[in-house]
This record gives structure tokens, sequence and C-alpha cells, in this order.
């Protein structure tokens, strides 16, 4: 059955049909319609079902505060879940299915726990799976899981793409109602850039649908006036279907823009993330209608007053054709009024004021629309949909005076702003009495580092609920927040709107008053949670004084609508049951984003290939052609091992090991982080950086480096080389290169600000290629170009030249312990002095190697590595590294933390090799046990394995790791239990297992 309205529906287009389906019911609706105007439109009053109680649920709003008509979207790649109907616009072929029921929406078996109600009030799960204990595995937690959420997850991989999008504006408008338009406009005529930004397809917000006049014009005529002036200006940018998701500090503000939702066939990107720097932004949000709290107030066809108007005005739709309207304001006998007109029985008005309203009043009366002043409702009965009412004096117990049949009910408790974004990043909010309502503080804006307010509320968002009023205070903000970015405002005369003056509401947040207990559990605030007036008040009784532990001991305003319709009615409603008053109740927080935004969205182009940009070094072509297996480290691809004539790895691992000790190897070190740092403070700079000093390193020499966190944890380590007397070249491990620069930009830019020291992260401006091994020098040699002998490049210096006729620079340390030779070229010539050295390598049996045989190498020469034994918690004095913490200065960044005493607390573990006694390899990982049980019943614990190898060169398995006592332990026997129970021992030795002298790094 149609509900259509003739002749109504501004935003419809009639001429155009749309077949959709919901639940499989082919439907049908026209071009401009919202998936709810037109499952409305076909007498589709239940939507969906409540999460705990599983209670029918029907529309109650018309936008982003929808708490109900919450359905799944598409089918295979491009079903979507929890997709509000009220903010869905309607697309032919566009399929729909109901949520949180089984079997069926009509016919749910989860509706039984309506009768189990009684015993599962607010709270009840916090005070029944708790015990007995032994209950949570296998009883509590699997029933929780199977019963958490609301919409299925989708199975099949996201047909859609998604994109970022950088922008900076002078001002950003948030909110496309006469407000934002009227702030874009003040601001606009300024020179400033602007962006305005409206979460609908519509520009003009409510007041096309609220009526009035603006400069002796209908709002539309002048909606249509102003943006025709605002995309005259090239200086503004208006963007529809885009929400303000989040305002962050400094000015950074996120938007969410809805691209194709509406015609999916079209091509291009699904959704668009704007990331936007804004010098002032102005929130033009407007605010949300409350609902009345009263028995059966969730009945499917219990409506908000506003949200009516809007589906009989914009999409022609009688949610009802017997209404009763419910208020405590005058603005609800808008709706009266817009229903009569369209043709609607509006039964009567119950307004709980006992001295009525004002003009609007009498208008609706003039219409024959009857009204009764101190009159509530006391009960709505009906199940998939409103039957009748119960109506009662306000001020009494709930005692019915007389019922009425009817199909829908219109409520309104008044108007809160929408505040959430003024809220985000720290504007704080006082409490409006004479229209019962929190609105923003001027006085507490959010401010930024300057300590000057950038964050503007402007119109209904700012507590201006008349047109008049709203006009007035956007064009305020928009000059006051142009002139703030740098602009001068011009003198333009404001527009004047005029529209029926209203009478004060009288705040009601029960119905009746003096409501008997048991109606007062029949109460709802929370539609989707399924949260009652009683359940905050039980709330109350138990002692949760503050509103966000009664939020959580509720899950009030919890559910997807993060409490848009609920909030404001239950901290009134705990306010009474503690006595006291709003304000020093307080509101809970409120976090971005303002409405869901999709997963998509976050990820951008950053999915499949892309999901994390895959780094490759110059050679990696050649890696590849060559058989590598490749290893992740960080975003970088590095080759593992080289399996040579159906090799497995290991055997390829040892024999790489072998023919670099035995002859020489090369690697692609391209990778290892590459820092400039220049400047006439560079040397001071890095000194507070490094553990050892760094001023005193002489020009073409290299010096190795620890760096630690303020906390004194050890964070990386590399090789520093003095370039010339203001420049340093820092080298850092693979995955660390941009944590590090950014740790240096950092303190560089909020502590030593005004150094003069300049870094660059020039990683990938450079291959790097070692040459290992005892004839490394040889293939040099014979490349030519270059003296590399000992006399005059010896270990830890560098030099720049000419090898096979490409300029290079030679760096002589070495990272497995032999003569080794570090060659930094352009990244555009890596690959070609690959190739020079490969063939010149031949003669002297050069093979590649990757980075097991590099780890290997490292540990058998007691080298650490970053992320293998440290974890977070480590400092260079646990690893045996104090000769590299310099005694000469008289600080570094970690120093004072690791002079605290759990840092040079005695019993910390410390680095010791481990030699099993089997020859065999310790479990990674692996921990050491001792004697005794600790609090939980398990086997003390004294030591673990931080890196554990097969060493072809000694012919055993080796192990780094650190240990109670470790250096003082030389020689004892430790336990290591593995998962499978076989319990393997080690000796404590040395952690240097090859070379302990340097002689062959020296040679």
């Amino acid at each position: 059955m149609s509900t259509r309205i003739a002749n109504q529906g501004r935003l419809i287009d009639r001429s155009k049909p749309v077949r959709f389906t919901f639940n499989g019911k082919s439907l049908q609706g026209y071009a401009g319609d919202t998936l709810a105007s037109a499952l409305l439109a076909n007498d589709q009053m239940l939507v969906g079902r409540s999460f705990k109680y599983h209670r029918p649920r029907g529309i109650v709003a018309s936008g982003a505060e929808e708490p109900n008509a919450l359905v799944g979207l598409g089918q295979g790649e491009t079903f979507e879940p929890n997709q509000r109907a009220t903010t869905t616009e309607l697309f032919d072929g566009l399929t729909a299915q109901s949520q949180n029921h089984w079997p069926s929406l009509e016919f749910d078996i989860g509706a039984v726990n309506s009768a189990f109600a009684r015993f599962l009030p607010g709270g009840f799960y916090y005070k029944t799976f708790i015990h007995p204990r032994a209950f949570w595995k296998h009883v509590y937690e699997p029933f929780i899981r199977q019963s958490a959420g609301l919409g299925k997850a989708p199975k099949d991989r996201d047909a859609d793409t998604y994109e970022h999008f950088y922008v900076f504006a002078d001002l950003v408008v948030i909110g496309g109602g006469v407000a934002g338009l009227q702030a874009a406009k003040a601001a606009g005529e300024t020179g400033a850039r602007v962006l305005l930004i409206e979460q609908t397809a519509h520009w003009g917000g409510r007041a096309p649908v609220d009526g009035g006049e603006i400069d002796g014009m209908a709002p539309e005529d002048w909606i249509a006036q102003t943006l025709d002036a605002l995309r005259a200006m090239p200086n503004v940018t208006l963007r529809a279907r885009c929400m303000g998701s989040g305002v962050y500090d400094h000015g950074y503000v996120l938007g969410y823009e809805r691209l194709t939702d509406h015609a999916p066939e079209t091509a291009g990107p699904r959704h668009r993330l704007w990331r936007i720097r804004a010098g002032q932004v102005i929130t033009a949000t407007g605010a949300i209608e409350r609902p009345l709290s009263f028995a059966g107030n969730d009945v499917p066809g219990v409506m908000l007053a506003s949200a009516m108007r809007d589906y009989a005005v914009n999409y022609g739709v009688a949610p009802g054709r017997r209404v009763i309207v419910v208020t405590n304001n005058d603005d609800a006998y808008r709706t009266a009024i817009a229903l009569k007109r369209a043709g609607i029985d509006v039964l009567r008005v119950l307004d709980a004021r006992t001295s009525g309203g004002g003009a609007l009043m009498e208008e609706a009366k003039a219409q024959g629309i009857r009204i009764d002043c101190g009159r509530a409702i006391a009960k709505v009965t009906g199940g998939k949909r409103v039957a009748k009412v119960a109506i009662c004096a306000q001020e009494g117990q709930g005692a019915a005076l007389e019922e009425v049949a009817c199909d829908a009910v219109a409520m309104s408790g008044g108007w809160s702003p929408v505040v959430h974004l003024w809220s985000h990043c720290g504007g704080k909010l006082i409490w409006d009495d004479a229209w019962a309502m929190f609105r923003p503080d001027p006085a507490r804006a959010p401010t930024g580092a300057d300590g000057r307010p950038f964050v503007t509320a402007a119109g209904a968002a700012n507590g201006e609920l008349t047109l008049g009023a709203t006009l007035a205070d956007a064009d305020a903000a928009g000059k006051a927040a142009a002139k703030s970015a740098g602009f001068k405002p011009r003198r333009i005369r404001t527009p004047q709107g005029s529209v029926t003056d209203e009478a004060p509401l009288v705040p009601v947040w029960l119905m009746p008053r003096a409501a008997k207990v048991e109606l007062r559990a029949k109460a709802w605030l929370d539609y989707q949670n399924d949260v009652k007036v009683s359940d905050v008040q039980l709330a109350a009784r138990e002692g949760y004084e503050s509103v966000e532990h009664t939020k959580r001991y509720t899950t009030l305003g919890m559910a997807t609508d993060q409490g848009k319709l609920s909030n404001i009615n239950g901290l009134a409603t705990l306010s009474e049951a503690l006595g006291e008053a709003i304000p020093q109740v307080g509101t809970t927080t409120f976090r971005p984003p303002y409405t869901p935004i999709s997963f998509g969205a976050i990820a951008g182009e950053a999915r499949g290939a892309v999901f994390q940009p895959l780094r490759r070094t110059p050679i990696h072509d050649w890696h590849e052609a060559h058989g590598a297996t490749w290893e992740p480290v960080g975003q970088w691809r590095r080759p593992y091992t080289y399996p040579q004539n159906g090799e497995t790895p290991h055997d390829a691992v040892m024999r790489e090991v072998r023919n670099t000790r035995q002859a020489v190897g090369m690697l692609d070190a391209s990778t290892l982080g590459k820092i400039l740092v220049r400047g006439p403070d560079a040397g001071r700079f890095l000194d507070l950086l490094y553990t050892n000093m760094m001023s005193t390193l002489k020009p073409g020499k290299c010096r190795y480096g620890l760096m630690c966190s303020e906390n004194g944890f050890l964070m990386d380590d590399g090789v520093v080389a003095r370039i010339d007397e203001e420049t340093f070249l820092c080298h850092t491990t693979t995955g660390g290169a941009e944590h590090i620069h950014a740790h240096m930009e950092e303190w560089l830019q909020t502590e030593w600000w005004d150094w003069q020291v300049y870094t660059a992260n020039v990683t990938e401006q450079y291959a790097q290629i070692a040459v290992v091994g005892p004839k490394a020098r040889a293939v040099l040699e014979k490349l030519g170009g270059m003296d590399v002998s000992k006399e005059t490049l010896p270990f830890m210096a560098w030099a720049d030249g000419t090898l096979g006729g490409i300029g290079v620079r030679l760096y002589r340390i070495s990272f497995s312990g032999e003569l080794s030779y570090e060659i930094a070229v352009r990244a555009g010539q890596g690959r070609a002095l690959w190739d020079r050295l490969t063939q010149a390598g031949a003669e002297f049996g050069m093979m590649p190697y990757g980075t097991e045989a590099l780890h290997i190498m490292r540990a058998e020469k007691g080298f650490i590595m970053i992320g293998d034994e440290t974890d977070g918690t480590v400092i260079p004095q646990d690893l045996g590294l104090g000769w590299a913490i310099s005694k000469k200065k008289e600080d570094y960044l970690g120093k004072r933390a690791q002079q605290r005493s759990h840092m040079t607390d005695p019993t910390r573990w410390k680095l010791v090799g481990l030699e099993t006694l089997d020859g065999g390899v310790l479990p990674d990982g692996a921990y050491a046990v001792a004697e005794g049980t600790n609090a939980n019943g398990q086997r003390n614990v004294q030591g673990r394995v931080t890196s554990t190898y097969q060493s072809p060169t000694l012919g055993r398995g080796i192990a780094m790791g650190l240990v109670l006592h470790g250096p003082d332990r030389m020689g004892e026997v430790l336990e290591f239990p593995g998962t499978d129970g076989k319990i393997s021992k080690a000796r404590i030795v040395d952690p240097v297992f090859y070379d302990k002298d340097g002689e062959k790094q020296n040679v």
C-alpha cells in the first residue's frame, strides 16, 4: 500500500520511478528518495530489531541521528552492513536486507528476550558473567561472541576503490544549511580560500521545510541565490555529500565524501577521505530534535516530529494517516500544521505545558487541530506498528484519562545543538536553561598552538534556533573567522530572516512526570541498545554517579548513532536520580568520527598490492632473476638467500656463509637508512642523539653509534660518517630510517628549534653494496680506480673515488667481522656497479649472500641486532655496550632515565653467548628456567634467547641471550624447555664466537 501524498515531495522526481528490493521484496520509489522515505512510502513500518531484546524497530528520524533503520546493502563483493536507511540515497537496483533477526524480520525468535527483560537490566552482564569462572571460556565467551554485533561482516573482497585527497584552506565551513551558506559567503567575500562541505546531497538544511522568509524571499529562493553567488567565487569550493568527520588540533579536519554511493554504475572511487589543513574552522552543523521518554516510545510509528515533517514535505510520504503529536515546545506545531495541510488527520496535539504555546499554537487551532495542554502520553500500544495511545496528565502518575486509536505518533522534546565537532578538539559547553540544551561556550573555544581560537560554532550549532538569529550569528562567524585568518571583512548587510515566534519550552524528561516505576521501566532512551529510563535510575542507585560510568554500565549512547538521540535525555534522567543539576552531571565525551566512515575510505588506495608500498632497491631485478627468496624488512624486500640447483634455503644459507668467510661475498645493503645531518650545530645535535660523542669525529672517519629514546631504551644503531665540518651521514637499520628521521625532526622542531641543523632522509638516493671476505680487496683492486689498501683506507674510514669508472663513496666498515667494504653509489648507477663487481669477482669465487647469512655472521661476531637483542625494554648497558657511552659529555637522550634505580638494578638481564651441549640449535625466543615457581605457579625464568642460528663456520648451534647475572656465570648450564616438552641445555659463553680480537676485519 502506497502512503504517498499527492502534490507533495520537493526532493523527488515522480517522472523517474526507481525499483529496489527490501528483504527480497521488490518495491518502487522515485529518484530523490532515501531508502527510508521509499520504505515508508511502501508502508514498510518495521525495518529492524533492537540489539538486546530484539524488539520491533521502525524509522524514528530522517538523518544521520537515526538509531533503528540499519540495513545491509548490496550483495557479494558490494555488500556492506549497518548502513542507515535515512542517509542512503535510492538508486535503481538497490538491494537492502534488515538485520539482527532470525528466521525473519516479522517472526524473530530473539524476541523471546523481551519476556526475560526483568532479569536483564542495565549492567546485568557485569554481574552474570563472573561466576563460576570456569564457565567463562566454554560458556560465556562463545555466547557473547555469537551475540555481539548487529550486521554480518562482509565475506567477499570489496569491489570498490577509494582515495585520499589533500587540501589547504584558509577557512573550512562544515554544514551546508543556511548558517553554513551565509558563513561561507561572508568569508568568501574577503578573498579567503573557503571550503564548504555538506553531508547530504542538498543545500539549505531544514530551512525549506521549516518555512519563514529571508530578505523577503522563500528560503529555497534565498538558498539558490546564495549558491549562485558562492559558485561564482573562484576562492570558494563547495562539496555536497561530504561529511565533516572530525576536527583535530592545529586546524586539521577530516572530510568523508560519498562519491558514487547514489550512482554505483559511475566510474571512479566510491568514497574519498579529505585531509584538510585549515586556518579557521566553522561548525555550522545544525541541531537535532530530542525524543520524549514515555512508555512504548519505541513502537514502530513513533517518530520525531521534525522527521515526520521532513518525510511529508521533502518526499511526499505520510508515515501515518491518523497522527497524534506530543510535545513540550512550539516547533512540533509546525509538523501538525504541515501534516494537516497535506491531508493527514492530526487527531490532536498533546502539549505538556500547562499554558501551551504561542503563535504557532494559534495557527494550528485555526487549522482545526485539537490541542490538549498539560497532557502527556501514558503509553503507546502496538506490536509492529502503533495501534493506540493512552493519554494522561503530565503532572500525574500515569492514570489514563482516555485512549485514542491512531497509527503514528510525532514527538518533540526540544532541540540539541550538534556540538560534536566543536568538542572533538577540546571545545567546552555551557548549559542553556531557556532551551534546555548544551551549547558551545565561546569563552572556552578550541585553541591552536598560539593560544588563539581556531574553531567557531555558528547558527543552530551555536544554540541560535531561530532563523534570524541563525543568519546573524553565521554572518558574524564567517567575518570573524576570515579576519582571524588574515583577511579584511567587507561591510555587507546581514540577511534578515523572519519566522513565527515561539513560546518558551518546558523541559520534559519523562512522561508523565510522576510516573510509577512500572511505567518508567517501559520508557526507552537508547533505541538500538535497549536502554530504558529504569536502567539509568538503577545505575544511579548502584553508585554510578559519573555520566561516563553510567554510559558504560548501561551501554547508553554506545550504539552506532553514538547517543545522538539518547545522551541528553539519559544524563537528564541521571541528574534527576542523583538530585543534581544537569551541568554538574556533565556530558559524555564526543569523539570522531561524527558518524561511521568506511574502512575503505580510511585505507584509501592502500589495499591489495599497494596495501603497503613495496620498496625495491635498484638491484631488485637482478636478485629476482637469480632466484632469491625474499624477506620483508619494513616496506622493503631483501634477498633472504639465493638457492642454487635445488638447494633448500637452509643449505643455501650455509653455503653463502662459508663462501664469504673463505673467499668473498656480495650483499645488497641499499636498504640501510641514510640520513644527512648538516649545519653549524650538527655536531652538538648528534652528541645529544647518540650515547657516544660524534662532534669529535674527524672528516673522513666513521664511528659506530647507539641511539636511545628519552626513556633510556635502545632504539637504533648504525655507523656515522663525518663528511665535512658541518655534515654527517647517519646510517640506521633498514626498518628504522623513517622512524629515526622523524625522531630527529621532532626534537629539532619542539626542543632545539633555534639550532641551525638540517636533516634529510636520503636512503633511496643511494645504492649500497657490501663486498665482504678475505678476497674483498682483490676484487676491488681488479675493478680499479681507487687505492683500497689498509694504509690508505684503514678500518672505520671512508673515501670518495672511482671504481670501474663509476663515482663511489667507499666505507671501510664491517658487520660480518671479515675484511669488508661498503660502496655507496647514486641509485641510478647501483645496478651497473653490481654487474661490474659480479664480473670482477668471478675469478675469486664471489657469490651474493642474503640477510640470513648476514645475521649468522654478525651473531658469530657477537654484534647485536636491533629488534632481536632489543625489544623496547633493553638499554645499552644490558648488552655490554657501555664502551659506546661517552664519559666526556654531560648529557644525551636517555641518560637520566638510565640512572633510575630500575635501570641500574643489578638483577637486570645481561647479554651472553649460549652454546648448546648437543650442538643443536636453541628455539628462538626460548626462556631459561630456574628453580622454584612464581605467584602463578609457573617455573621461575632467568633469561631468554634473543638470536639463535646454526653456524657453518663453527659447525654447531650458537645463540645470544639475556640472562640474569649472565656475564658473571660463564660456564654454567641453563635449561630451555620447548613447546614440545623437550628440554635443551646450553652453556653460558662469551657472546663473541669468532675472531674475538678482530684481526680479520682489520687485515
